[in-house]
């Protein structure tokens, strides 16, 4: 490795192993060195768990999801038992990508030569093939991809020996077990490239301090600086902020038909970040996340989606109108944060770029760069 991304692994290390107390944000050349992109690449993103999406947004047998694990393409898909499972996306007679997106589908067509494979990913058909000496259809399936549901989340990984996630986040489920995310029902969901480092986009979405100001029209408004909390033990997958909302807030609090939270619950938001790059906020009454990839050191896959606790969606009066309006607040949030985190990545490429003190709200960036110090191999 070269002295100059050994020197930021270095800084980051000893950011990593001081006091939050103390702690300045990571130097800025973490954000674009190519040889940190690539040690990520191969150190987290091939092997890490990442979230895929919601188990609610394939909810029938055949519904599908794509998704990416560093250069492999996969999706998952609810099997006719309602399992979920993962495959290569590649079909196996000339490499070409089998879906794209979200859909729902009784087999799996390629779009190609039109292999067709079952649920389960075995080959169910091969058009022209009988001719072809020693071929069978039997025998031949999808290379399976290791994925695992929990709390709602579809998870995959490439990584064999990776522990099974369920105990990493056992933690993280006594906190929102009571919030009962998996029964949110999705309404929203897209897909996006911003030109910013993936790093940044986790690290803003971390932290409320920039809220009352770069949100100040939309979320920021009733966002309570000084009622946000953090766990005093640190956890080696995820870190976790809450906060609570008080009664002028239009969101973010209990329905009155909420059975589930009790006290100060019924108006306590947990916001977590599951690393490498889950990022959600789990209300009392909603739900929604940003899961990402790097696409390049200066580009990253954004999935947006956004949830209802049902007996919010029971008391609608207008579902269509009460989503149109929503999904447009959203859009002006995440358009509010891409303005910014674009310009912080242009920014950080500035010759005289100086990594400032981190506020205590920013509690989570210092969680952050001890995740990165640790996978990356400098702690």
């Amino acid at each position: 490795m070269k002295a100059g991304a050994s020197r930021i692994l270095a800084r980051l290390a000893d950011l990593a192993s001081g006091p939050p107390t103390g702690a300045t944000a990571s130097p800025p050349g973490i954000y674009h060195d190519p040889e940190i992109h690539a040690l990520e690449r191969r150190a987290i993103f091939a092997r890490e768990w990442q979230c895929v999406g919601l188990a609610a947004e394939i909810p029938h047998p055949g519904d599908y999801l794509d998704f990416s694990l560093d250069d492999q393409p996969i999706f998952v898909v609810r099997g006719e038992d309602l399992s979920i499972r993962g495959f290569s996306n590649v079909c196996l007679h000339r490499c070409m990508r089998l879906v794209a997106g979200r859909g729902t589908a009784k087999k799996i067509v390629c779009p190609y030569h039109a292999w067709t494979y079952d649920l389960e990913g075995r080959l169910h058909g091969a058009a022209h093939m009988a001719r072809t000496p020693d071929f069978k259809v039997a025998g031949h399936a999808l290379p399976t991809i290791r994925t695992e549901v929990w709390d709602g989340w579809i998870f995959a990984t490439l990584d064999s020996k990776a522990p099974a996630l369920g105990d990493r986040l056992a933690p993280l489920a006594a906190i929102v077990g009571p919030y009962r995310m998996a029964d949110y029902i999705p309404f929203a969901a897209q897909d996006h490239v911003w030109a910013t480092n993936w790093k940044i986009l986790t690290e803003n979405f971390m932290e409320g301090y920039h809220l009352p100001v770069a949100h100040r029209r939309t979320v920021g408004a009733w966002f309570p600086a000084d009622d946000t909390g953090f766990p005093a033990e640190r956890f080696e997958a995820f870190t976790y902020q809450t906060f609570i909302k008080d009664d002028n807030a239009t969101y973010g609090r209990a329905h009155p038909d909420n059975p589930r939270l009790k006290g100060r619950w019924r108006s306590t938001s947990v916001m977590p970040t599951i690393y490498p790059a889950l990022m959600y906020v789990l209300a009392p009454d909603h739900m929604w996340y940003l899961s990402l990839r790097p696409k390049s050191v200066d580009e990253v896959h954004v999935r947006f989606g956004a949830a209802l606790a049902p007996e919010v969606l029971a008391a609608l009066p207008d579902r269509e109108s009460y989503f149109r309006e929503t999904v447009d607040f959203f859009d002006r949030v995440n358009a509010e944060d891409k303005v910014i985190v674009e310009a912080i990545h242009q920014s950080t490429k500035a010759p005289l770029a100086a990594s400032g003190r981190l506020s205590w709200l920013e509690r989570e960036i210092h969680d952050f760069q001890g995740y990165l110090s640790r996978r990356l191999g400098t702690a």
